[in-house]
């Protein structure tokens, strides 16, 4: 669901969570302007850093935790997720695609504009997580790491919930051949979740519904997936291969967050 001022899109199964706050949020409700406009969140884009900074403070308003609490990584499409227990230094964060954390106060999130952010919760353990899961990253075992992460911290697969929310959908997410048959040699078994488009003839993947699979074989317990398309939503979400089709030299990136209140 979408909340009333549109800046985020929440999942009813956190919702519900006491004591857990979240959001998807979207591109609108920020200060960045071009195509950046408007709430732009990565400090690895080319947008006006100041701008970044103050959109970034806004999302951590909206959480309700200060600016230094609302905590990213610097991601590498890879498996690493790292436990977070206090706020990291300005420009140090980590080399890493998902954090958990216990630690009441702090927001864990991850920048997204087409690969898929997760945001996990087990409520009895008291453990949250952030995930960017691109297709390299899901492959390689980006989720299985951070479900590990979580239960390091006392958390237990079934009970965890986890969401899905805003990635490129199967439609748009034309792939090519080779990226095919590289991706079959790594994990021949995933083929059902490649279709060939009728007009182009080329491949078309559907990341949500790998992650989501991934999601399934490390136990996790609630699976839910928001169902939005980054590069169909072009006024609420920002979307890398919609920019890329349209010769723009960067991109927007939106902020998916957790946090224990």
């Amino acid at each position: 669901m979408v909340t009333p001022d549109k800046r985020m899109f929440c999942a009813s199964s956190l919702t519900a969570i006491d004591g857990v706050c979240h959001g998807f949020f979207t591109r609108q409700g920020g200060v960045s302007g071009g195509i950046y406009a408007s709430l732009n969140c990565g400090p690895g884009s080319r947008d006006d850093a100041a701008s970044v900074v103050e959109n970034r403070a806004r999302v951590a308003e909206i959480l309700g935790v200060e600016p230094g609490r609302l905590l990213s990584v610097s991601q590498k499409h890879g498996a690493t997720a790292v436990i977070a227990k206090k706020p990291w230094d300005a420009g140090k964060a980590p080399e890493a695609d998902a954090i958990v954390t216990t630690t009441p106060g702090l927001a864990v999130g991850v920048l997204t504009a087409d690969c898929a952010p997760v945001l996990f919760c087990d409520d009895d353990a008291r453990v949250v997580g952030a995930a960017h899961a691109g297709w390299r990253g899901a492959l390689s075992g980006i989720v299985e790491a951070t479900v590990a992460a979580m239960v390091e911290l006392g958390a237990k697969p079934e009970r965890i919930s986890a969401v899905i929310g805003p990635a490129i959908s199967q439609k748009a997410y034309e792939v090519g051949s080779e990226y095919l048959e590289r991706f079959l040699a790594e994990e021949p078994e995933s083929s059902a979740f490649f279709i060939t488009d009728e007009g182009s003839g080329e491949p078309h993947f559907d990341l949500s519904g790998y992650v989501g699979e991934r999601l399934a074989r490390a136990g996790v317990g609630a699976i839910a997936d928001l169902g939005l398309c980054t590069y169909c939503e072009e006024t609420r979400l920002f979307s890398y291969r919609r920019s890329q089709h349209r010769g723009e030299n960067d991109y927007g990136r939106q902020i998916s967050a957790i946090l224990l209140a």
